[in-house]
């Protein structure tokens, strides 16, 4: 079950503060001192890492990493201490846009920027009032696999291991652009208010499922897509979103792909908040691993652990490219780093919904580093290219 924890007044990284930050997390197995593991959730993700259906949670009922975390799975909770918050900015528990100020009224876009900086921060002050001085692993996928990251930058001597999966120690040009589109469309919704529509009978739903199904096509591949939907004619009984000339002929084909993405947004809208996904994808964007530093390896010379970075061929989102980027800064620094590539065509989504693939490797390393025989440096300093091409580009 979730729980809440209130940390006080935070000050945030952008030197704003609130006067009770307040942090929604669930925790899994027994804490033996010494075998905490933190998971850092992706962009729209909960504290409800695992569990299935069977716990009471804020917003996400489905555990969204229930095939890894969990008695015998790759993050084994019989053997590990597993801790999950949901970070400021969301709308899962945690203090974020939607959540009340002193004086009664939502906070709106009155709430601090947020940044990846401030989940860190916030997640160490959490460990603090658990009494966990100290982390085994850090692990975290996509937007997550920054965060630990984070973690390895900002508090190198509290975990012992860090692991990075479909991550980036920065979001490419390509990214930025596509978010600020969905941004746009949240934004440029009449019912969205500059942000004040909590107290209204309306909220911008409209642009938050544009933003969304924005969000679906960049964490699918060509080959995904393709096999997922080609170009096949939806159901009768598919949801649809045409245009009127589609209705009125019926000449043109309402195809399996738009009713794909319609149904995710349709889902999408009754569960998260527009703001929120306004704040979080700024988080995303802002975060540079380097930032403060002349470069990403001065950014992770305190880290004296262990580190594994897995990345996915068909994953344009965060490519392998920019994993292998990040692998290359733990080398410079003499960490055992290791850097396990996945040959799969389900883009970003592949470190969701390829358990098969992920979870080998994440518990070889857990438990053996990167002598696990199921993790495999596949990139190396003489070699730095030594892995599948990959889909660069959306369009291309």
């Amino acid at each position: 079950m979730s729980e809440t924890v209130s940390l006080g007044e935070f000050r945030f990284a952008c030197g704003e503060s609130i006067p009770n930050l307040e942090l929604t997390y669930e925790t899994y197995g027994e804490f033996t001192g010494d075998n905490a593991v933190l998971v850092c959730h992706a962009l729209t993700g909960s504290a409800h890492v695992a569990g299935g259906r069977t716990r009471e949670t804020s917003g996400q009922a489905r555990a969204w990493w229930d095939d890894i975390v969990g008695p015998g799975k790759a993050i084994d909770t019989t053997e590990y201490y597993v801790i999950c918050a949901n970070v400021p900015g969301s709308c899962y528990g945690s203090s974020g846009p939607a959540s009340t100020r002193p004086d009664g009224t939502p906070y709106g876009t009155d709430f601090p920027p947020v940044t990846i900086a401030d989940w860190t921060e916030t997640q160490r002050a959490l460990l603090d009032e658990l009494g966990i001085p100290h982390l085994y692993a850090v692990v975290g996928g996509s937007v997550g696999g920054m965060n630990a990251l984070d973690w390895a930058k900002r508090h190198p001597d509290h975990t012992e291991r860090v692991v990075a999966i479909a991550a980036a120690p920065r979001l490419d040009p390509q990214c930025l652009a596509l978010d600020a589109i969905a941004r746009r469309a949240i934004t440029s919704d009449p019912k969205w208010q500059d942000g004040d529509y909590y107290n209204t009978d309306a909220s911008p739903t409209h642009g938050l499922a544009l933003a969304r199904q924005i969000g679906h096509v960049m964490y699918l591949s060509k080959d995904s897509m393709d096999g997922k939907f080609a170009r096949r004619a939806a159901g009768r009984d598919s949801l649809r979103d045409t245009f009127p000339v589609d209705s009125a002929a019926g000449f043109f084909p309402y195809r399996d792909v738009e009713s794909y993405l319609d149904y995710q947004a349709e889902r999408f809208i009754e569960r998260f908040d527009a703001n929120s996904y306004l704040y979080l994808t700024r988080a995303m964007d802002n975060y540079d691993l380097a930032s403060g530093y002349e470069s990403n390896t001065d950014a992770l010379a305190a880290f004296d652990g262990k580190a594994l970075c897995i990345s996915f061929t068909g994953d344009w989102h965060f490519t392998v490219d920019q994993s292998e980027t990040v692998a290359q800064a733990f080398r410079a620094t003499s960490t055992d780093v290791a850097h396990h590539i996945i040959d799969s065509d389900h883009g970003h989504d592949a470190f969701l919904v390829e358990p098969e693939k992920v979870g080998p490797p994440l518990a070889d390393f857990l438990a053996d580093g990167v002598r696990g025989s199921a993790v495999t440096d596949t990139a190396t300093e003489e070699d730095e290219r030594a892995f599948a091409p990959v889909h660069t580009s959306l369009f291309g």
